[in-house]
């Protein structure tokens, strides 16, 4: 009897130490890309590897990707604010006009390579849209590289588009696709492959970091981008915290987060975009596509023709006591501050 209440005693201690060095803290993060994906893969992992490091093991992310755990990509943001979720990642754009101060980002020919571009777009948000984050807190907020397009039929001039069924990933993109001839669906990136395929749509705004995960350039075989140093659009991301779940963790993971959050984590989003655009144009070039970049004369007709966009967001933003071109001025110093950086 006495032996066996030693072995029970032992078996106590040792399931005590494992409970002790388990994870004190398990966070689930949620997106809308599958695992493969540049972001999911490159990115997200890579931040929760660190998280988990520098917690010496307290704090456990669980990834969820492809959105396993319900919902559509616009619900991602809802889903962080109500607790939902712990974490998640998304797209700004797929919920229209709930970020309007942010939205100057996604105006034409606003932004270039990501990292530097993220960088920028980062301080934007914490120094004049940080209220709009005030229900989660913020993590990253990144862009992508130079917004191109990919299309089963070839686009050399701004005449090309007119009447194109194309995707675009947020309102302002819509209402810029529409000022340029095209006709706009609003479509969330995971449906890009299929509405490709069915011809739902002829044509989408991707970047090339996103050609990859949906095969884009199996399915159309001619791409278009701009000449100059930005791209026609830009798709705005937040990596984001449930308020309440951030607000109990312990004095010392607190830190953690607050360590893993901020401008270089969004850089480093932005460096994995830049990186994922030089893996979808190597795969499109080696299929054999026809990959145009615009000269300056044409990018230049874009550019005047896209122009309309920038004003009807000046007036609409003016109507919630927003003053857009200040707003767009700020943008422009930061995205020129950290250019070629």
């Amino acid at each position: 009897m006495k032996r066996l209440k030693t072995v029970i005693l032992g078996l106590a201690l040792a399931a005590g130490m494992q409970l002790a060095n388990a994870a004190d803290v398990t966070l689930r993060l949620h997106q809308m890309l599958p695992p493969q994906a540049t972001i999911p893969s490159k990115a997200i992992s890579a931040w929760i590897k660190k998280v988990e490091k520098d917690s010496g093991g307290s704090i456990r992310v669980q990834h969820f990707p492809s959105m396993q755990l319900g919902g559509k990509p616009p619900e991602l943001f809802g889903q962080a604010e109500d607790g939902v979720v712990d974490i998640i990642w998304t797209v700004l754009g797929y919920t229209p006009g709930r970020f309007p101060k942010t939205e100057v980002f996604e105006l034409p020919f606003s932004t270039g390579k990501a990292e530097a571009g993220s960088r920028a777009f980062h301080e934007y948000v914490e120094k004049y849209s940080a209220d709009e984050f005030s229900s989660v807190k913020l993590i990253a907020a990144h862009v992508h590289g130079p917004g191109l397009f990919h299309s089963r039929d070839p686009i050399t001039r701004l005449e090309d588009l007119k009447g194109m069924k194309v995707r675009g990933g947020s309102r302002i993109i819509n209402i810029m696709l529409e000022q340029l001839g095209a006709t706009p669906v609003g479509m969330p990136v995971p449906a890009v492959g299929e509405g490709l395929s069915k011809g739902v749509i002829t044509a989408t705004t991707i970047p090339w970091e996103v050609v990859p995960a949906f095969k884009v350039q199996q399915i159309v075989k001619n791409h278009a981008g701009f000449s100059g140093d930005k791209g026609l659009y830009t798709q705005t991301f937040a990596l984001v915290m449930n308020k309440a779940s951030y607000d109990k963790l312990p004095a010392d993971l607190k830190k953690v987060i607050d360590d893993n959050s901020g401008v270089e984590v969004a850089a480093m989003f932005g460096a994995v975009m830049d990186a994922g655009d030089a893996v979808g144009l190597s795969l499109a070039q080696k299929a054999g596509n026809n990959i145009v970049t615009l000269d300056e004369a044409e990018t230049q007709r874009w550019k005047d023709a896209a122009a309309g966009t920038r004003e009807a967001w000046y007036k609409e933003v003016a109507q919630k006591g927003i003053d857009g071109p200040a707003l767009a001025a700020k943008a422009a110093e930061l995205v020129e501050k950290y250019a070629g950086k």
